[in-house]
């Protein structure tokens, strides 16, 4: 995407600002961000004030991942700017801001038909989709990839226009300019961009601004843990001193609180319920119903949520979930269904037809998201305006969905994007900005509605439970020829496409995915090994259970199938699972050096002598991780005392941020691999605590060592793979420990 002087437009906004807009796309599309007093707004991604202050949109959901300090860091350092004077604005709804590269991703969710023609993020028919519904998810690391580009080129052409001020005033050639920390400097000239800013808005950058050498990034080797950061964290001040503000922070005049009850799991309806139960509470105002659920407002939550427990709504419910049933399900598909292969290589039907020198049964239970913010969102209707402040990974669905539930126009809604604490993918879905917004229009009043703990598990729909056989052909000595994975599970992907693109719900979205086959539900089951014959198979299955996205999606599961079973045929060749693995490594190197970098940081021993060490490695896209955990059980269940990784993920942008969210991911894979698991009774969840879920406490966590591969490679996010590595490193650990084999996700829940 090129900046042209063509595309330019300049004109004056309210507020007594100045407005300099690309027209990189349609006329339709206004300016986002208008500028504010003595602000001047450079295209859709930057304001600058008259003191020198720099503010960049962010238009994806901070949840702790950093993206609201990764994209202004970007731009800083395109642009030359202080990073003392950096500030951020999280962006509206926008066509200007669309995600190319997530969107060309889910291709196969929005049009299955013809995603070939639409996989490419510049794609004519992508781009056309994205910008129509102006498509901002934020889900699948692809921030960075969708994102930087844009981002850089405003800030490039920004930094063109002031050296071109600068050098009117000068009068020398602004190619003989520089910008950097806020200043643009020539010679013994000297002007802040504050002081440039006005006078920039009136000049006209040439055809193709400049990009510098080198995109922003850091070296790992700079910033050891410890070390003084270049660029801290921007929004790192607020959450300490506690004002960063969150959906739950919202606070308007008038504002009235809510709480809910939602049908248990299956076809449920609301059968009976009584008001005046609730008319002694302290208050408590009224109740809004729809078929599926009931909701009670009061002048603050806590009056709101007493109300419902003294109302003891009931539901009438047909096929009431039961786990057994899951369990039964997937067996069924899994040792009757009709597969369909989605990867094979070599000749996989001579090879892998019978005499299996090994084949072991894997299972993942559902897992829910156990984020400690649950779902908030506050709604206004006034004179037929709906306004929604909610954090969400998807703005673009919430305020679609919202329309559509209010029989508003688009144009009619109004969303304020919030910061979320954790979501772990959980805030792709909107359905509690619809009952907020219904529940605000019934009142009459600004209603904030937060589900209390036990409804995040009763509606938050959890990963897909899962169930897999493994099966492999062996040379004598142990050299894998042939690799088969079989995994029993519904269409997990394309039903949550059904819900975020085509607006159903979510028993209406599993029957049109019943029988369907999912490749990104199945993504990174094919190994990083080279193994001359495999096939890889996913058997549809119908279980009754919603399920949604969640933080490491099938990588979470596929890696915990691939690299114990791995695990399994180094012991029974009788070989040191490291040089196992290194020896199928050949097409790795990057791999293969995550590898032998993690041995010598975690001193491996070979899991010998019952150490309790585990080794595990894994594929995302571009990004590659190792990892070895320490382990043990004892009277309490299992302990992991340490966890080593080093990971490649091509150029960091921020080493720090890279690091959090490799130490983040792991902490998440091991509640996964020890916990978040949830059964269902009658239709409801069995824990409704975040208590019961043997989430790993601050004294559970284990000592973490982080080390990157310095790359200049594609960049690749480091948010998933902590997560996908964790699980299958203890289970491994576990065996060293105790030369038991554990292959069911949560480990130890085949014992109970």
């Amino acid at each position: 995407m090129h900046v042209t002087r063509r595309g330019m437009l300049i004109g004056t906004l309210a507020g007594g600002g100045l407005a300099l807009g690309y027209l990189l796309r349609p006329r339709t599309f206004p300016l986002p961000i208008p500028p504010g007093k003595d602000e001047v707004a450079f295209d859709a991604w930057i304001k600058l004030s008259r003191g020198g202050m720099l503010t960049v949109a962010v238009p994806q959901l901070e949840m702790g991942q950093g993206i609201t300090t990764l994209i202004p860091q970007i731009v800083a350092t395109e642009l030359g700017a202080d990073w003392r004077q950096v500030a951020v604005e999280p962006a509206p709804v926008s066509a200007h801001y669309v995600n190319l590269a997530l969107s060309a991703r889910w291709a196969d969710l929005w049009m299955p038909a013809l995603a070939a023609v639409a996989d490419e993020p510049e794609a004519f028919i992508n781009r056309r989709h994205a910008e129509n519904i102006r498509f901002m998810a934020t889900a699948d690391g692809m921030s960075l990839a969708a994102y930087e580009a844009p981002a850089r080129q405003a800030a490039a052409a920004l930094r063109v226009l002031l050296c071109m001020a600068a050098a009117e005033r000068w009068s020398v050639s602004w190619r003989e300019c520089k910008a950097q920390g806020g200043f643009v400097t020539h010679g013994k000239h000297r002007a802040s961009f504050g002081e440039l800013a006005v006078e920039a808005s009136g000049l006209e950058p040439p055809e193709a601004p400049p990009l510098r050498a080198k995109p922003a990034g850091e070296s790992p080797a700079r910033f050891p843990v410890g070390a003084k950061l270049d660029h801290p964290r921007l929004d790192l001040p607020s959450k300490v001193d506690g004002s960063h503000l969150f959906a739950a922070d919202v606070r308007l005049p008038g504002m009235l609180f809510a709480s809910i009850r939602h049908g248990p799991i299956g076809d449920s309806t609301l059968a009976q319920f009584d008001p005046k139960k609730a008319a002694g509470t302290p208050g408590f105002r009224r109740v809004v119903t729809t078929q599926n659920w009931i909701a009670a407002v009061g002048e603050t939550w806590w009056a709101a949520e007493q109300a419902l427990q003294a109302i003891v709504p009931t539901f009438s419910v047909s096929k009431r979930l039961e786990s057994p049933g899951i369990d039964s399900a997937l067996e069924k598909a899994l040792r009757m269904g009709d597969a369909t292969r989605l990867y094979q290589s070599g000749d996989p039907e001579t090879y892998l037809k019978s005499d299996f020198s090994l084949a072991s049964r894997y299972g993942v239970a559902p897992a829910v998201h156990a984020g400690v913010e649950t779902a908030s969102a506050t709604a206004r209707f006034q004179n037929g305006l709906l306004e929604l402040w909610i954090g969400s990974q998807a703005p673009e669905a919430a305020l679609r969905a919202v329309a559509q539930a209010l029989d508003l126009s688009e144009r009619d809604v109004v969303l304020y994007p919030m910061a979320s604490g954790g979501s772990f993918d959980r805030r792709l879905e909107n359905d509690h900005a619809i009952e907020a917004a219904l529940i605000a229009r019934e009142t009459g009043q600004p209603v904030q509605l937060t589900w209390p703990r036990w409804q995040e598990h009763v509606a938050g729909w959890p990963r897909t439970p899962v169930s897999a056989v493994m099966a492999a052909r062996t040379t004598q000595t142990g050299e894998v020829v042939g690799w088969k994975a079989r995994l029993a599970m519904p269409a997990a992907a394309r039903e949550f496409g059904h819900r975020l693109f085509g607006g159903l719900t979510e028993h209406a979205a599993m029957r049109a995915v019943a029988g369907d086959f999912d490749a990104m539900a199945m993504e990174g089951t094919v190994p990083p090994y080279a193994i001359e014959h495999m096939a890889i198979e996913h058997v549809p299955a119908t279980t009754g259970l919603p399920s949604g996205r969640m933080r490491g999606n099938a990588h979470g599961y596929t890696a915990f199938f691939n690299e114990c079973f791995m695990d399994e045929l180094a012991h029974r060749a009788g070989r040191e699972p490291l040089s196992y693995r290194m020896a199928m490594l050949g097409g790795d190197p990057r791999l293969a050096a995550c590898l032998q970098r993690v041995s010598s940081l975690a001193v491996w021993n070979g899991g010998n002598d019952s150490s309790g060490q585990g080794l595990a490695c894994h594929v995302i896209g571009e990004g590659r991780i190792a990892a070895i955990a320490t382990a043990r059980r004892d009277e309490n269940g299992i302990r992991v005392d340490r966890i080593s990784a080093v990971a490649d993920i091509g150029r960091i942008v921020n080493v720090d941020i890279a690091r959090q969210q490799i130490e983040g991911g792991l902490v998440f894979g091991i509640g996964l691999a020890l916990g978040c698991a949830m059964e269902y009774v009658d239709g409801l969840p069995v824990h409704g605590r975040l208590a019961l879920l043997n989430l790993p406490r601050l004294a559970d966590c284990p000592e973490v060592q982080v080390e990157f591969i310095e790359s200049n490679g594609d960049t690749a996010d480091p948010g998933e793979l902590g997560v996908a590595i964790a699980a299958p490193a203890i289970a491994n650990a576990l065996f060293s420990a105790t030369g038991l084999r554990f292959r069911q996700l949560p480990l130890l829940s085949e014992e109970v």
